[in-house]
């Protein structure tokens, strides 16, 4: 293992010592709270949808969720470590081809 690939391995494991992420697949009702900024003011939005990508490995790790709002689909691509993401919650399990 090169220096790169095991300096990537221990930041992932820290920061996956922070925050518990669940094993999940594409396929997958998810909730993933994220943290929105407005001005000086921080909340939390929950986005709710369909988890229908997961690539990436290690450190740069990422999945796309699709949910459907107001009739037309939106997609959004989250990084798993990403210090915006308070939580993810898997809803309900799904079965893929």
């Amino acid at each position: 293992m090169n220096l790169i690939q095991e300096l990537e391995k221990e930041e992932a494991d820290r920061l996956a010592a922070k925050r518990a992420i669940p094993a999940f697949r594409p396929g997958d009702t998810l909730r993933v709270n994220v943290r929105i900024k407005e001005g000086e003011r921080e909340r939390v939005q929950a986005y709710e949808g369909v988890c229908i990508a997961r690539q990436g490995q290690g450190i740069n790790e990422s999945f796309t969720v699709r949910k459907i709002s107001f009739g037309e689909g939106v997609e959004r691509i989250f990084p798993i470590h990403s210090p915006n993401i308070e939580s993810i919650e898997v809803k309900r399990r799904g079965v893929v081809r």
